[in-house]
């Protein structure tokens, strides 16, 4: 009959136009929605290295084992610094007896009469007795950094955080200013989304911010910063620091990444971050603030 044809055809109707509006919805979604899978979770990483040189006789923390701020890293072996810390208490008392006898002196070629001691006799001794000050200063600073050295030799932590990829152990050497161990800061946790270039006008500072591991948990957070530079590998400088420019055109270009970071909110009960999880970031702007991509050419 009439009638169920042209019900038929209806269905049909509806199905097509269910199927084209999915379709439009799903490309929207793809291509002019602020979102990446590729998010990683970062941190600030403190490598710690020793202020002093010497060998290395206690190792303070096992790999992994969280730390906080001041406690003991490791220590190294303190018998040299010492020893220098006595030869500077030794040089300040020295300095300390030379300025006494240079004073002595003056006041008593100040209390003769010129008739007996001339007048650059005397300004002379007041001279070595300035002189024997300032040596007495040079010598209590050299003292401070004795005990300072002496201080150092036990490493502690800078932050709260976690010890990470320990290989050092007792019997090693530590040199001065050479990182030793790493440490994470445990309260700085945040999220680097690369986001494509033809994203970036989705994007504004203090948008909100939502990351999915791949273990599941998601976060919250907000837009902090976007990257204001990449490299550009097709134009590198040469050796005379001039552009190396490549003489060929790639015809397919592939959009740029453009790193975004975000800050974390407070981080849900039990969940433990490391850095370099990887994570899908979505970006929501503000209630009414809706945003169109520009018209790609």
């Amino acid at each position: 009959m009439p009638w169920k044809r042209v019900i038929s055809v209806v269905f049909t109707l509806l199905v097509f136009a269910a199927a084209v509006l999915l379709v439009r919805t799903l490309w929207l979604h793809y291509m002019d929605s602020a979102w990446t899978r590729d998010g990683r979770v970062r941190a600030e990483v403190v490598n710690i290295a020793a202020d002093v040189a010497g060998l290395v006789v206690e190792v303070a923390v096992h790999d992994n084992q969280t730390v906080s701020k001041g406690d003991l890293l490791l220590r190294i072996d303190p018998a040299h610094y010492r020893t220098a810390v006595r030869q500077a208490e030794a040089r300040v008392a020295a300095r300390q007896a030379e300025l006494k006898m240079r004073e002595d002196n003056a006041a008593r070629r100040a209390d003769i009469s010129e008739r007996v001691v001339s007048r650059e006799s005397r300004s002379d001794a007041g001279q070595l007795a300035a002189a024997a000050r300032a040596d007495l200063l040079e010598a209590q600073a050299q003292l401070d950094e004795a005990r300072l050295r002496l201080r150092r030799t036990e490493v502690r932590a800078p932050v709260d955080g976690y010890v990470t990829n320990l290989n050092l152990f007792v019997g090693d050497f530590a040199e001065r200013g050479e990182p030793a161990l790493a440490l994470v800061d445990r309260h700085s946790f945040y999220v680097y989304g690369y986001f494509e270039e033809t994203r970036l006008p989705l994007i504004r500072v203090g948008d909100k911010a939502e990351m999915r591991l791949m273990s599941g948990e998601r976060l919250s957070g907000r837009v902090d910063s976007l990257a204001r530079g990449i490299y550009d590998r097709d134009n590198p400088e040469s050796r005379e620091l001039t552009a190396d420019v490549n003489p060929t055109f790639n015809w397919v270009r592939l959009a740029q990444r453009v790193p975004v970071r975000i800050h974390l909110d407070a981080l849900p009960e039990g969940l433990e971050l490391a850095a370099g999880m990887t994570c899908t970031v979505i970006i929501t702007p503000p209630s009414g603030a809706a945003r169109a991509v520009p018209l790609r050419w």
